[in-house]
């Protein structure tokens, strides 16, 4: 069986992904490019991590029976996967725990001055010319837009930390349980010290974050991304953080990725910048929880069974099971 993952590597990160998956099947990590489609063809499963799954590329894979992606799936042309009986499949809720704790990683360091006192002490500066404004978190209200599985995991940290928790989840009924505040989207982002995104990226949230949103926060407010780069304007954030609309901001997604060597983002000095690394907390480009979810998933569509955490539905007509090798 040939497994396709496209994406950029380094060699260590290669070698613990295929590690990961039987010595008999043949595993391809490619860049995207022509080598990408010189292995598409004969594949039964492709991972892609930086392309775009659309019409053109599945209509070339003449022996794909699954489309697996990470948590996100805005990538995948879901309709046409099912037009041409291939499944599709994220892993929705294994990466939680990891971005959760960059989440909360991210608000310590942002808080704490973690980044600055680094630097300050490696380079050796006078301790006379310290001066720094932290806080603490007790007591800060966060706002949390999506309460799935990496935005409930959020919010248990914040009630560790002694936080208010406000929440928004746009096409959910989410009960209040008493800690957490169910609230509509302008008063999260209006009554918040912090805004922290976890929704999905698709037509309804592309650039919900807006210059008009931003005018509507504290100008004392941190702004957190950890989900899609593309459900916030990076201009309207930018000019934001300039102008002194908001605090800060932390991100770790970005809507060109990876982030352009001159863009401003690097240049700021109240943003902290990680490269969409909060959900592979193992090692460069590395998860060995969502790995393992990958091989067992795998084997679900291999044996002619219905993956996990589905993204479409197939009929006995379009697929055939199994998976040949």
């Amino acid at each position: 069986m040939k497994i396709l993952i496209v994406g950029y590597f380094t060699e260590t990160s290669k070698s613990n992904i295929a590690r990961h998956f039987p010595e008999d099947w043949d595993i391809v990590i490619v860049p995207p490019g022509k080598e990408m489609l010189h292995h598409i063809e004969d594949c039964q499963v492709i991972i892609p991590e930086h392309i775009k799954v659309d019409r053109s590329l599945l209509s070339m894979a003449k022996k794909l029976k699954l489309v697996q992606t990470g948590a996100g799936f805005d990538n995948v042309d879901i309709d046409t996967c099912t037009q041409l009986g291939i499944w599709a499949a994220n892993a929705a809720g294994v990466n939680a725990q990891a971005v959760a704790e960059h989440v909360m990683a991210l608000l310590l360091s942002y808080y704490k001055n973690i980044p600055f006192l680094d630097a300050f002490m490696k380079n050796r500066t006078d301790a006379n010319h310290l001066d720094y404004v932290g806080s603490e978190l007790k007591g800060k209200t966060i706002g949390i837009i999506g309460l799935g599985a990496i935005g409930k995991k959020v919010a248990e940290f914040c009630r560790v930390f002694d936080m208010n928790v406000l929440a928004y989840a746009r096409n959910a009924v989410v009960q209040s349980d008493g800690f957490v505040k169910m609230t509509d989207f302008d008063n999260l982002v209006s009554a918040s010290d912090i805004v922290s995104v976890h929704i999905p990226l698709n037509q309804q949230t592309k650039q919900l974050i807006n210059k008009a949103v931003f005018k509507k926060m504290k100008n004392t407010t941190l702004f957190i991304n950890t989900a899609r780069g593309g459900i916030v304007n990076e201009r309207d954030l930018i000019d934001a953080l300039k102008n002194g609309d908001i605090s800060g901001a932390c991100l770790d997604v970005f809507e060109s990725e990876p982030l352009p060597t001159d863009s401003e983002l690097r240049s700021l000095g109240n943003v902290i910048l990680t490269p969409h690394t909060a959900g592979m907390p193992d090692g460069l480009k590395f998860h060995k929880k969502r790995y393992d979810f990958f091989v067992n998933n795998i084997k679900h569509v291999e044996n002619g069974e219905e993956p996990e955490s589905k993204l479409n539905q197939l009929f006995n007509m379009q697929y055939k099971g199994g998976m040949t090798k």
